[in-house]
């Protein structure tokens, strides 16, 4: 049984959280938040391997950074909405009574950003360029996955630097210190309490998930959008139970009788979903004979652009070529 002289020995043992002051720095009139730095470090880690992926899928790698304009932006957007009407009560009040500040929405810097929101609207962006680019969206879908999942290891540090979103309280060793005089910790517990480091435990499952994608890309014959949802399985295997560790506000549903968060809910019944169109991408994938980069009539932009760039210097060439024959026949004549 642990005791309370147990605990107190185990608390130097705990992770401490950083002073609150160090979850943002001013450069000159800017202040720079760890939560958005945390963000960025992951987006472009998600870049560079999906880059690299999608060079190795026979894709343009250019490519890569015209998605992102369309992606990162529409994902950070669709993120902060779902977070917002998710949990409305800072913005609108309980029971949207109007009590709330809806100028809240804007201070995306001071954390807040929901994923089902911006893997969704973040996937219309991908599609968006996709097609503009003349590609498969499947394809490349496969390619960014395992790097979104490596986002959201990154971006999960953000966090930790916000003293937020962390779980019930704990006597593990590696249970997280809260500052006592935190706006986040939970009123009437003790201050030396200790809480389950979310965060950690997402950031570490994350990074599993994608050395488990890649070495599976590896061995198998992934296509047609089957890493895509083995990426959503793995990740809502994980944020299942992690989501139901957490004790922030949030929206509490019913069903058959059990309360749970809202994000349980939605964990659930995504990975149900995303479990059976793995099966069935993975099944239809198997008898794809190669992986197709192109949608079916249409020639990348990229690839257009250099061959009209090519013709073109083929004219200019074959042009020179005639003046040049005039030329010798004036001087012989």
């Amino acid at each position: 049984m642990i005791t309370q002289a147990t605990t107190t020995a185990l608390v130097p043992a705990a992770i401490p959280s950083p002073p609150r002051e160090f979850s943002a720095f001013h450069l000159g009139p800017l202040t720079i938040h760890m939560y958005a730095i945390c963000i960025l470090i992951g987006i472009i880690a998600a870049l560079i391997l999906t880059q690299r992926r999608w060079k190795a899928r026979g894709g343009n790698p250019e490519l890569v950074w015209d998605v992102a304009i369309w992606a990162v932006p529409l994902g950070i957007i669709g993120g902060r909405l779902y977070h917002v009407f998710s949990s409305p009560d800072e913005y609108f009040g309980p029971d949207y009574d109007g009590t709330g500040d809806p100028i809240k929405i804007l201070y995306i810097a001071n954390g807040g950003l929901g994923i089902w929101g911006a893997v969704a609207l973040g996937a219309v962006g991908v599609w968006i360029a996709t097609r503009r680019a003349g590609v498969r969206f499947s394809t490349f879908a496969d390619a960014a996955a395992p790097g979104v999942l490596l986002a959201q290891a990154i971006g999960r540090w953000g966090n930790y630097f916000n003293q937020e979103l962390f779980g019930s309280p704990t006597e593990l060793p590696w249970g997280l210190k809260i500052d006592a005089d935190s706006p986040t910790f939970p009123a009437g517990i003790p201050a030396e309490t200790l809480f389950h480091p979310t965060f950690l435990y997402e950031s570490i499952w994350n990074i599993l998930g994608v050395m488990v994608i890649l070495l599976i890309d590896r061995t198998r014959h992934m296509r047609r959008g089957s890493i895509l949802w083995l990426y959503i399985v793995i990740y809502t295997a994980g944020r299942t139970w992690i989501e139901a560790l957490r004790i922030d506000e949030a929206q509490m549903i019913t069903i058959a009788g059990i309360t749970q968060r809202l994000n349980v809910w939605v964990s659930i019944l995504v990975f149900i979903g995303a479990l059976i169109a793995f099966v069935i991408a993975y099944q239809r994938g198997k008898n794809a004979p190669e992986i197709d980069v192109d949608l079916p009539g249409r020639t990348p932009r990229a690839v257009t652009a250099a061959t009209s760039a090519g013709t073109d210097s083929g004219d200019t060439t074959d042009g020179a070529a005639t003046a040049s024959s005039e030329a010798d026949k004036n001087t012989t004549t």
